[in-house]
């Protein structure tokens, strides 16, 4: 299990980059909704953009930090059986 740990790490970074794209991309777009600057959208549709939006960016980050934590569990369990 010891050699699926740089693959935890580096997904958990990429799942974290992500969240923080889709937060940045749902508020840029929520605000161009609200300002009147997307044609044909209501200010409804940028509201429930922004909340889809913070929804992702919570559930990929709660799935990095899952992966963090299984990182740390698999790490502690390989320290016991050294000891």
């Amino acid at each position: 299990m010891k050699e699926h740990l740089g693959f935890l790490k580096t997904s958990s970074a990429v799942v974290k980059i992500a969240a923080w794209i889709s937060l940045f991309l749902g508020i840029v777009g929520g605000v161009l909704t609200f300002s009147g600057r997307v044609p044909n959208m209501s200010n409804l549709e940028g509201l429930v953009n922004l909340a889809v939006a913070i929804f992702f960016f919570f559930f990929l980050y709660v799935i990095a930090k899952i992966a963090d934590l299984l990182v740390k569990i698999i790490h502690e369990i390989h320290e016991i059986k050294k000891a």
